[in-house]
């Protein structure tokens, strides 16, 4: 057989952002894929030297639109940790009612861009349409649909008030409810299951010896995820880890949308539980030394690794996203599909290359 190099990206329709990869094919297989990265790389982690540790919010809640507020709150909860400050009560329960609707917000972008991947036009439509609450939510609750800049060190910027919150419950009911009548056609539908089961397979030990993060990994069979460290107030709320064993593209379809229901009952859980008090305290003076934060993206772990001297800027500042964590899964389950097969099983992964090149 002779062998081609065809590159795939980074313009392709599946692909929200620049991921280029060279695919080398033997016939219609693929044996070997190299990835290109570097295409949308802005320079994020240098602004440190030049944006106090106040402004640095706002730099990072810009290194991926779509988890901004865990961007924001990891970074928060490093500076307090090495201050010594403790964020409120209430403001930790808040700060897991927005990352959990940003969870939500995210997963339902991937599944709708997923279904379109495979050429399920109206389950991509409908997912987007039930995202749309999720949307208003933000925007209600923040002035802002995507960007919410609601944290600040020491606790959170805004309040929900009572009357937003039952109208919360009342919209999550809705989307349970859009949801779970959908849930048949995306767990159990032949197109579904065509497209995905047995498509880039990544077996349980390949997972962990490369490091893979988030929804992959624990499709993989692997009951692992950063809110288990019982960050903000998930040590006050019942959780487990959503977990699915095959491993494939449908596994990691199905570990996101279950995350979606699951995301629903962690916001309900934090608002039943909401603590009555103030929102955030008063921070005087600027870190010293080094720290790190670890949260959970909707793609999985995110750590953050800061260091600085006492004065209003840091020092250095160092970012590892889990789209970075699983582009060596992702080349590991390419060889030995389908070239039609490619653009399904890379966007499994939910790549967000914002985050990775920062």
């Amino acid at each position: 057989m002779s062998k081609m190099t065809i590159p795939f990206g980074p313009q392709h329709p599946v692909l929200p952002e620049p991921l280029h990869l060279k695919l080398v094919m033997e016939d219609e297989i693929v044996t070997e894929a190299i990835p290109q990265i570097g295409f949308v790389h802005r320079g994020l982690e240098k602004l440190c030297e030049i944006r106090d540790i106040h402004q640095m919010i706002q730099v990072v809640e810009r290194v991926c639109g779509i988890c901004s507020m865990i961007h924001a709150m990891c970074y928060c909860q490093a500076i307090e940790k090495q201050m010594g400050v403790e964020a409120p009560r209430r403001a930790r329960f808040l700060r897991v009612i927005w990352s959990e609707l940003h969870r939500m917000h995210s997963h339902l972008l991937w599944l709708g861009l997923y279904a379109d991947a495979f050429g399920f036009e109206s389950l991509f439509m409908q997912l987007w349409k039930i995202r749309e609450r999720i949307m208003d939510i933000n925007e209600a609750t923040s002035g802002n649909r995507v960007i919410v800049s609601v944290n600040v060190i020491g606790g959170v910027r805004y309040d929900i008030p009572p009357e937003q919150l039952s109208w919360i419950l009342k919209e999550l009911g809705q989307v349970e409810k859009e949801l779970k009548a959908i849930q048949n056609t995306m767990l159990n539908d032949y197109t579904v299951k065509k497209r995905t089961v047995g498509k880039g397979v990544l077996d349980k030990a390949t997972a962990y010896e490369l490091g893979a993060a988030g929804p992959t990994l624990r499709a993989s069979g692997w009951a692992q995820d950063a809110r288990q460290l019982r960050y903000a107030a998930f040590d006050e709320l019942d959780f487990e880890p959503v977990v699915e064993t095959a491993g494939d593209s449908y596994a990691r379809g199905a570990v996101r949308f279950r995350e979606t229901l699951q995301s629903i009952d962690l916001v309900r859980q934090a608002i039943d539980k909401l603590p009555a008090g103030e929102i955030n305290v008063k921070v005087k003076g600027f870190p010293e030394g080094e720290m790190v934060a670890r949260v959970e993206q909707p793609r999985g772990e995110l750590l953050y690794y800061m260091k600085c001297d006492g004065s209003k800027h840091l020092d250095r500042l160092r970012i590892r996203t889990p789209t970075f964590a699983n582009i060596a899964p992702l080349l590991a389950m390419l060889p030995g599909c389908q070239l039609a097969d490619v653009p399904v099983i890379v966007l499994s992964i939910d790549p967000c290359i914002s985050c990775t090149e920062r």
